[in-house]
């Protein structure tokens, strides 16, 4: 029986490393590894990529054809003015499946399991939230490549487009928070986009994005000068045709600044709770 007991414990000992544990992964590469499985999801779930795809698209080529003629005189001159404004409304509504898809998540249990390994607790959702930037440089890179098909031409060619697009990433990262927020507070998807969709028709119709804000009664202007999706707006058409500057840029930032100062610990304070 002893020697059963010690052929036992000898088979343990050779069965069970008795090496030492490999270091524990640090937050970036935790926030890495949940941004790479956001991509993976719109792998095996491509019908994702339909609001960052059809979508600009579809805005594009209607909202030229549509006004172009009684608004700018021509299709292509309207252009001119409404594809940076596209490029905005199409990445601001596409931050909002941030929230839907983390709500989702979480109402699966998914989040659950995550709590059990040896991560960064707040990898998840922050690594998420990084993952969403491949869906907003391919939103802008579509209505980019539409509006050239369709005539459009940045007066400061493909450095201008390539400011633009960072610039347009960083804010939407910012607003993001508010949907993130959202989604960890609301109890279904359904809710999180109802709610979505009260803040970012307001903010995304009435503004600059179709039309210039002096053509409006003043107190909608007034409400439009200060509208963050209209600063924005005008901080990327200054870029791509040249006539931006630093002012311009910089009260774009202002509000997902702000934004992220107030919406962050709020997000991440109520996701902690749900541990």
């Amino acid at each position: 029986m002893n020697a059963s007991h010690q052929e036992v414990a000898a088979m343990l000992r050779a069965t069970l490393s008795t090496r030492a544990r490999p270091p524990q992964a640090s937050p970036v590469a935790n926030i890495l590894a949940f941004a790479w499985r956001a991509l993976l999801k719109i792998k095996h779930v491509p019908e994702q990529l339909f609001d960052a795809v059809i979508t600009p698209i579809m805005f594009t080529v209607m909202f030229t054809y549509i006004f172009g003629g009684a608004l700018a005189g021509s299709p292509r001159e309207y252009l001119q003015f409404l594809l940076p404004g596209i490029m905005v409304q199409t990445v601001v509504f596409a931050s909002m499946y941030t929230g839907v898809t983390l709500n989702t998540d979480l109402s699966k249990g998914i989040y659950d399991r995550f709590r059990s390994l040896p991560i960064w607790h707040l990898s998840p959702i922050v690594g998420a939230m990084f993952g969403d930037f491949l869906r907003y440089t391919l939103s802008s890179g579509i209505v980019v490549l539409v509006g050239l098909l369709m005539g459009y031409r940045p007066e400061t060619g493909v450095a201008g487009v390539l400011v633009s697009i960072a610039l347009l990433n960083l804010c939407t990262f910012g607003f993001g928070w508010i949907f993130t927020t959202l989604g960890v507070a609301l109890r279904t998807p359904g809710s999180v986009m109802t709610f979505g969709w009260l803040f970012l028709m307001p903010m995304t119709f009435a503004s600059n994005v179709f039309v210039d804000s002096s053509t409006m009664p003043a107190w909608l202007k007034a409400f439009v000068d200060v509208n963050p999706v209209a600063l924005l707006v005008t901080a990327l058409r200054g870029i791509l045709d040249g006539t931006g500057t630093a002012r311009s840029v910089g009260m774009a930032l202002i509000a997902p600044a702000v934004v992220t100062l107030v919406c962050a610990p709020i997000a991440l304070t109520l996701y902690k709770r749900k541990r």
